[in-house]
């Protein structure tokens, strides 16, 4: 069903659930947007092991600015660590807006993991021209999208050759292959950059790909945002505002 709904349908409905996951207030929203969604992609049978890889770098993210918040922010403290024999406190008002913020980013991540789930790429960035995103920002993002993968394979051979090596056999080695491979990802980056634009200028490109027209979308896609958007708001306003 999610699969073969309109993308531009699935886009708006996304974005609605977005908008309410970043405003709201308490972290009721972001985790319920986060809970329906990792059931969603187990129902349609995604792996959970690829779950967790796709959440595990916003994860990471987010101990980091939780971790921040409650030991940067002035407030009541309720524990307190020794770090190189100076006592830093941990507030209570900083662990709740680093949680309220992790809340959000995580829910957010997780509508955009499912949109991605069940749309292609392609239809994302046709749905994008379509509700007016400007032509440069979308053929930047198709090419990124594109060469990321290209890139990444680049990354894993050239980290499997230094390993081979014994590249990362120690700390000291580890920190200098790390740098190499960066450099090497730079380097071949700029060289795809340059063989991609001659070969799109040899197929004829003139500084813009076209896109053709999207058909009307139909009266279920239609029917589907009009329930969509009413079950956001309602919930929205039931997790924000009712008495807890």
């Amino acid at each position: 069903m999610f699969t073969r709904m309109d993308a531009r349908a699935k886009m708006i409905i996304a974005c609605a659930l977005v908008i309410a996951v970043i405003s709201s207030g308490h972290v009721f929203m972001p985790f319920v947007a986060l809970a329906v969604c990792i059931l969603t992609m187990l129902f349609l049978r995604i792996p959970a092991r690829l779950l967790v890889l796709r959440l595990a770098a916003p994860l990471g993210i987010v101990i980091v600015l939780v971790l921040l918040k409650t030991f940067l922010t002035e407030g009541a403290a309720f524990f307190s660590v020794n770090v190189a024999g100076k006592e830093v406190a941990a507030s209570r008002e900083g662990f709740s807006q680093g949680i309220l913020i992790a809340s959000r980013v995580l829910g957010s991540v997780s509508v955009i993991l499912l949109l991605g789930a069940v749309t292609p790429a392609y239809k994302i960035f046709h749905g994008l021209r379509w509700f007016g995103v400007p032509e440069g920002w979308v053929e930047i993002a198709l090419l990124i999208y594109r060469y990321t993968f290209a890139l990444l394979d680049q990354t894993a051979d050239v980290a499997a050759a230094q390993s081979a090596r014994l590249g990362y056999s120690s700390a000291r080695r580890s920190i200098s292959s790390v740098g190499m491979l960066a450099g090497t990802v730079i380097a071949r980056s700029v060289d795809q950059a340059m063989r991609t634009y001659e070969a799109m200028t040899l197929r004829g490109y003139q500084g813009s790909f076209r896109f053709g027209p999207l058909p009307q979308m139909s009266r279920v896609d239609i029917c589907a945002v009009v329930v969509a958007m009413p079950v956001i708001a309602a919930s929205y306003a039931i997790l924000e505002w009712w008495p807890w």
